[in-house]
């Protein structure tokens, strides 16, 4: 896979830390640590990298318009990214997932960008459709050899782009987010099982590829609580977690979620499910609504199990402090509302804020909650999400069952 250029290879050097930081595993490479380079880069074309002594340190792919100027693809010995490497390539990430899902399970991520080294790449697979996301406009170019790559594999594939480069990627390359790259067109998501449940995934405009597949394990877990309990769903998007715990015998689930869309997908999720007997008989109810101005009211019930899976409140690192703030409150809020012996289920999708640095929060709201509690479980990324360096490390969830 190559973009073709009749110009000499783009050759970078960079500075002495950022080179041991490359040797040592990580996949990027800033603008701020390039001190040389032989001519101006396009983007999408592989950078060599060479070390202070003049030998190969590693390849990527350049973006001039990212500070992240360089994502790397391979280092050590230095080889050619053929096809042949390509396929290879493909394969070992899909081989990390064989024997994690059976039949059913057939949503789940096959590529989880730079921790399977496809750096600013995500690949999700929902039933027989391919859900590719690009968040640097770095691959673009490639996409020809990506889709011939991609469709030995699957029936349809469809393009994802994040907001950071869908301008660009329809200027330069006439690419638009939701297109279909091949197989048979869509006129609506697209329905797949995990765990046995249909959910529906809107892999065209949906958040993400079109569904939270990174919860899946929670959603698990949660469901296992689930029995004779009062659910309360906050954040509750389309309906995971309120499915998984009808299904496991919630004597009623409560969704609160700001988006009539999502409580509308969530209604469809339960109408896929119906014919499951705990399923058609949980009582269920919904409240569109701010989650922050919800949990300021005065509660007018208490619930057994609280879900408190809010969206990503720290998008960058600026962001930080006032998300601790926003955690913080949110955790409170949800315990004001826990009935006697409840458990709170809480997770953050933040990267910028650590899991301890999360769990440390939950744990202090609990304590100035003045009831006495125990710290149940805590899980981190699901085994098709694998993690590999610091800043791919994002997802993190607590259980605190209060006595």
């Amino acid at each position: 896979m190559s973009v073709n250029s009749k110009t000499p290879p783009l050759r970078l050097r960079l500075s002495s830390a950022a080179e041991s930081i490359v040797r040592a595993g990580h996949p990027w490479v800033f603008a701020a640590s390039v001190r040389r380079q032989n001519r101006p880069g396009k983007t999408g074309e592989l950078a060599v990298i060479y070390d202070r002594h003049d030998k190969f340190l590693a390849a990527g792919l350049f973006d001039p318009d990212s500070p992240i100027r360089v994502r790397i693809l391979h280092r050590g010995k230095p080889q050619p990214l053929h096809r042949a490497w390509w396929r290879q390539h493909l394969d070992q990430a899909l081989s990390r997932r064989a024997g994690l899902f059976d039949a059913q399970t057939t949503g789940y991520r096959c590529i989880n960008g730079e921790n399977d080294a496809w750096p600013g790449l995500v690949l999700d697979r929902y039933h027989t459709t391919l859900a590719l996301k690009f968040y640097t406009a770095a691959w673009l170019p490639r996409l020809p050899d990506l889709v011939a790559l991609l469709a030995e594999e699957e029936n349809r594939i469809v393009l994802r782009l994040s907001r950071n480069i869908a301008a660009a990627a329809r200027a330069q390359f006439g690419h638009e987010d939701g297109q279909m790259l091949h197989g048979a067109p869509l006129d609506g998501p697209v329905v797949f099982l995990e765990s046995g449940l249909r959910f529906e995934a809107d892999v065209l405009r949906g958040q993400k590829t079109g569904f939270f597949l990174d919860q899946r394990e929670n959603r698990r877990m949660v469901e296992s609580l689930a029995a004779g309990r009062r659910v309360l769903n906050l954040f509750s998007y389309s309906g995971g977690f309120s499915l998984y715990a009808a299904r496991g015998g919630a004597a009623s689930v409560c969704s609160v979620d700001i988006s009539p869309q999502a409580l509308a997908a969530a209604e469809r999720n339960f109408a896929l499910n119906r014919n499951l007997p705990a399923v058609a008989a949980c009582p269920r109810e919904t409240a569109q609504a701010d989650v922050f101005s919800w949990l300021r009211q005065p509660p007018a019930r208490r619930f057994d199990l609280i879900v408190l899976d809010p969206p990503a409140l720290a998008k960058r690192q600026s962001e930080r402090e006032e998300a601790m703030r926003a955690y913080s409150r949110l955790l409170a809020g949800a315990m004001a509302r826990l009935a006697a012996h409840g458990m709170l289920v809480a997770a953050s999708c933040s990267a910028h804020v650590s899991a301890a640095d999360f769990f440390d929060l939950a744990r202090a709201a609990a304590r100035q909650s003045g009831r006495a509690f125990e710290e149940w479980r805590a899980t981190r990324h699901a085994p098709d999400h694998p993690v590999t360096f610091p800043e791919g490390d994002y997802l993190k969830c607590i259980y605190l069952k209060f006595r």
